[in-house]
């Protein structure tokens, strides 16, 4: 999955809080054009309360004198085969610390050797997306400082993604698999089967585009359908 989140507050967002019982709905929606390093909302839930959190979209950070940086160590995706490895960044978290983060769509970018990158929008279709993420909390050893972190779990590729991304898809999540994924009782990866598997969730709208920074639509869109009957 390539590293572009785009988030628009908007009533299929709302409806995502809504569906979650979010305590502060009415909280900052980090929103747009969201790239690694910048800062997401993520909701978690802590004893039973589920709260939007901002957050580093960068899951390892270092201490600097005065607040914290990325890591050297990319962590903005955690690949869905390093969660039952020990030692792995997402190890931990997995079991600890589970969250969602909501988009309305992302962008993938696929890079062959000797042509030119090819970027693709993909704006969802109904509902919003519910993107299977990971975080952390850190607190700076001088100024007591409390900040999030946080990843996107990643699974293999799947199939309706080819033209557009062959390295990875993005694990999202059902209504249905909410409750299961924010309660981090649910430790195993066997307990998660469905949400670790590549899979088309929900429909999307795809547009090529030029690049990410302009954001121009290059010939006729078209969709994705969800690999789920009735798309529930």
């Amino acid at each position: 999955m390539c590293g572009r989140i785009h988030i628009k507050d908007n009533s299929f967002v709302q409806l995502l809080l809504e569906e979650l019982f979010v305590e502060n709905p009415q909280a900052q929606l980090y929103s747009n054009f969201v790239k690694p390093c910048d800062t997401v909302s993520i909701i978690t839930q802590d004893q039973g309360s589920r709260t939007i959190k901002p957050a580093m979209w960068w899951l390892l950070l270092d201490e600097k004198e005065q607040g914290f940086k990325p890591s050297r160590f990319t962590s903005f995706n955690t690949r869905f085969d390093k969660l039952a490895q020990p030692g792995s960044a997402g190890f931990i978290p997995f079991k600890s610390s589970r969250c969602i983060i909501p988009a309305t769509g992302f962008g993938e970018t696929q890079t062959s050797k000797g042509n030119a990158s090819v970027y693709h929008d993909l704006v969802a279709v109904e509902r919003a997306i519910a993107f299977a993420g990971l975080y952390r909390s850190w607190q700076h050893s001088k100024t007591g400082e409390v900040v999030h972190s946080c990843s996107i779990i990643t699974n293999a590729p799947h199939i309706k993604l080819a033209q557009i991304h062959t390295k990875a898809s993005p694990a999202t999540l059902l209504p249905s698999e909410y409750e299961s994924w924010l309660d981090c009782k649910q430790t195993k990866p066997q307990a998660l089967t469905e949400v670790l598997k590549p899979r088309i969730a929900q429909n999307f709208h795809v547009q090529q585009i030029n690049k990410p920074s302009l954001q121009q639509a290059i010939g006729a869109p078209f969709t994705i359908q969800s690999d789920l009957v009735g798309n529930s």
